[in-house]
């Protein structure tokens, strides 16, 4: 059965930081690009970027580009989205993605998971 797995997330401060992480079962994420979109409240699911399939190369939305960093760790079968320096506006559902191309991986996504960014 395939699977997504996502773990972490939940309440932090702005400015704070957080990771998700999202493992992959009954097929291997390594063989898609995979990435994460998310929904913020009373917005529309955006791509928040994307790791490629074969050289792990990344691509980052402009409003998360050099505070989110997505990583993969192939043997665990795993990718993760480290968030740094969270601002309020990140607050959102943030769904774990993977994709058929080479680097586009908003096709297929989870249940997603809730990450608010609150003082």
């Amino acid at each position: 059965q395939v699977q997504l797995t996502e773990s972490g997330g939940g309440l932090v401060q702005p400015g704070g930081s957080l990771t998700l992480s999202c493992a992959g079962s009954g097929f291997s994420l390594n063989d898609y690009a995979t990435g994460w979109m998310r929904q913020g409240p009373g917005r529309q699911r955006e791509g928040v970027g994307c790791i490629s399939k074969s050289d792990d190369s990344t691509d980052y939305s402009d409003s998360v580009k050099g505070r989110f960093t997505i990583s993969r760790d192939k043997a665990k079968n795993t990718v993760y989205l480290q968030m740094n320096s969270l601002k309020v506006d990140d607050t959102g559902v943030y769904y774990c993605a993977y994709g058929r191309g080479e680097s586009s991986c908003y096709d297929y996504w989870d249940q997603g998971r809730q990450v608010t960014v609150s003082s």
